[in-house]
């Protein structure tokens, strides 16, 4: 399944839509339902960003007002509903992302590719300090979920997934941090001794010279 680009693409738009598939909101109501469910674990949820989102999807044509309600002596406030498109919308996008695998760039992936511009010793003690922020995190995470017995696995899955992520995150840190414990990282003395010395390893030199050559020949090669 190819991706197409979509006219309101956040992901909060997305929970505004599936929270539209329930039943008729305000944006008030629409907020208050996702958190009952946890949502803002998955979601960035705040009013401001949420009412933005609301006019989007009312200015395509996802979602459209049906009137006001007033309760109490609040001000009234315009209450959405899903319209044929919307649905349509909710469903495709749901498939493509329940499918289709995208390349993401999480923040600590982009730290790991830079790791060298820290020595070794550092980066033992940063990453003893993450396997330790993931234990906690996994466990407050848990203790979340059994917080919620009462909602059925469906709707706290994605909190599962989580968890599970966080999982595999920690033991392979524990992996490295193992390796440089023991110095079975490969390549560690020349690691440390470039720190110590300022002096880039002929190891290094050369990958980059063949990545360069690599990237130059992709180059010539799309341009023919």
């Amino acid at each position: 399944m190819i991706g197409r680009r979509r006219k309101v693409a956040n992901p909060l738009a997305l929970a505004v839509l599936a929270t539209l598939r329930e039943r008729p909101m305000h944006p008030y109501e629409m907020a208050t339902t996702m958190r009952s469910y946890g949502k803002e674990r998955s979601i960035k949820l705040n009013y401001g960003s949420l009412y933005t989102v609301v006019d989007n999807l009312a200015k395509h044509g996802l979602i459209e007002a049906i009137g006001a309600r007033r309760e109490g002596r609040r001000p009234e406030r315009t209450v959405y509903q899903l319209t044929d498109p919307g649905r349509a919308e909710l469903e495709d996008w749901m498939s493509e992302l329940v499918a289709t695998p995208v390349k993401e760039y999480p923040q600590f992936e982009a730290a790991l590719s830079e790791l060298a511009v820290l020595p070794p010793e550092r980066v033992l003690e940063l990453l003893r300090d993450r396997a330790s922020a993931l234990e906690k995190a996994i466990g407050e995470e848990r203790a979340s979920l059994d917080a919620l017995p009462w909602l059925p696995r469906l709707f706290v899955i994605e909190a599962e997934y989580s968890v599970a992520m966080q999982q595999a995150e920690l033991s392979w840190v524990r992996g490295i941090v193992k390796e440089l414990e023991d110095g079975s990282f490969p390549d560690v003395d020349a690691w440390r001794h470039w720190h110590e010395t300022n002096e880039v390893p002929a190891a290094v030199a050369e990958a980059a010279a063949r990545a360069a050559d690599q990237a130059k020949d992709a180059d010539d090669g799309r341009r023919r």
